[in-house]
């Protein structure tokens, strides 16, 4: 079997971070294994989030929401636990597993509505939604309102994983990585997945045929939404805290960017716009020249914002269009 030089790159690259642990012990610099959990965290919910706009065509604004349900089922657990002394809430299975269902019943009601519509109004419909929910996050003083939720106590997982441990939580996040891949190239290439890209560019044809574009979009829509609720559950025990900032809609706008950013027509695309996106913010926050008695660093956005025009406007398909054997849109 020939490897194209495409696939070559992207395992390299997968290979480079599986090594981002032994080589932040070799630097002695465990800062850049947080850094690069958090990559692969984001990268998780933009090829889920992927999966609707780069093959379905829908703008989602509501992905943050559900990454802020995985987030708060860790958060609200871990409350319980040790205010209550409810021990059970602190298991991270059962924590995963209400992220799961929540996000899943979140997705069929949201999903059911939205997806009725399209272009301007879905993303509208999707924004609204999202902000529902962060409006309801703010509002729960119990839960620390809008000032958030600290997590005092990773998630429980029965002595199977320690969250506690940053290698091996960094791996838990690598492996979930790798999942994610297989399962929605299995996705991309299986008749649920042509449906889909189907419905993008042609509904009319696709309802001439026998298919029912509307229950496919909303499959992918809660398939989707499930794993940003994974990513939400895994960014909480990154962070330690929970905030309705997390559900807010510009929080999707980032996931939207990282996209845009590494490339919408290939599975990788998403994994390097998070790659991108999380490394340029790092190094161009940390420049520390002045001007006018003003750090340039604490405006990296005024530098981000005309790379990425650039980017947009020479490569098509972003960084992934860059690779050789890119297939471009016409």
């Amino acid at each position: 079997m020939v490897i194209s030089i495409r696939n070559k790159i992207n395992i390299c690259l997968l290979v480079l971070l599986a090594l981002v642990p032994t080589i932040t012990t070799l630097v002695d610099d465990s800062f850049y294994t947080g850094v690069f959990s958090r990559v692969l965290i984001l990268a998780i919910a933009a090829i889920s989030l992927n999966l609707l706009i780069g093959f379905g065509g829908l703008v989602s604004f509501g992905q943050a929401a559900f990454m802020g349900v995985g987030a708060y089922a860790v958060g609200i657990g871990s409350f319980h636990m040790l205010e209550d002394g409810i021990d059970w809430m602190g298991n991270g299975y059962i924590q995963l597993a209400g992220s799961v269902v929540i996000s899943v019943v979140l997705c069929l009601i949201i999903g059911t509505i939205s997806l009725r519509t399209r272009g301007m109004y879905f993303i509208m419909i999707t924004i609204a939604f999202s902000q529902m929910l962060y409006f309801t996050a703010v509002g729960v003083d119990l839960y620390g309102g809008d000032d958030g939720l600290s997590i005092y106590e990773r998630s429980d997982m029965l002595g199977l994983i320690d969250l506690n441990d940053e290698d091996s939580f960094y791996y838990l996040c690598f492996t979930s990585l790798l999942f994610v891949l297989w399962f929605f190239h299995k996705i991309n290439h299986s008749r649920f997945g042509q449906v889909i890209s189907g419905s993008k560019s042609n509904e009319e044809r696709m309802l001439a045929i026998g298919f029912s574009p509307f229950k496919y979009r909303l499959a992918a829509f809660v398939i989707s939404g499930v794993f940003a609720g994974y990513s939400g559950f895994l960014m909480a025990n990154l962070n330690d805290f929970v905030s309705p900032d997390m559900m807010h809609w510009t929080r999707s706008c980032e996931l939207i960017v990282m996209i845009v950013l590494g490339g919408v027509a290939g599975l990788f695309g998403p994994l390097y716009g998070a790659l991108a996106f999380l490394l340029l913010e790092e190094l161009l926050s940390s420049i520390p020249l002045n001007i006018a008695g003003l750090r340039v660093g604490e405006y990296w956005q005024l530098i981000f914002g005309p790379l990425l025009i650039v980017l947009v406007l020479c490569a098509r398909n972003g960084i992934d269009g860059l690779l050789p054997g890119a297939k471009h849109d016409k």
